[in-house]
């Protein structure tokens, strides 16, 4: 469930509102969108891809709200984590190209 909009790196881009499928953030005039119907979110992960500046946070628990700060989140390195881990991003490798992605190819059955 999205936890963190981190007003402090956001760039009011409003690709999180754009891309989120059931709409869990408001457009805010000239300032950064919020987190409007947080019950809403799917746990897509949509809104942290899209994030040009790693502004959000989705925790993986899809259930229930588990209440993390953006403090916590900054020490841990998880702001922003999971578009880190699948490579978008400047200067990132997209996961495709991870070595260990072509050791799991020679196991395919095709």
């Amino acid at each position: 469930m999205i936890e963190v909009l981190s007003a402090s790196r956001c760039i009011q881009c409003n690709q999180c509102v754009a891309v989120c499928p059931t709409n869990v953030f408001e457009r805010i005039e000239d300032d950064v969108p919020v987190i409007a119907r947080q019950s809403d979110c799917q746990t897509c992960f949509m809104c942290e891809l899209y994030c040009p500046v790693d502004a959000l946070y989705v925790a993986p628990e899809p259930e229930e709200v588990i209440g993390v700060t953006e403090e916590q989140l900054q020490q841990q390195g998880l702001i922003g984590g999971y578009r880190e881990k699948v490579g978008w991003g400047k200067g990132r490798t997209p996961v495709a190209a991870h070595d260990y992605m072509y050791r799991l190819s020679l196991f395919a059955k095709f």
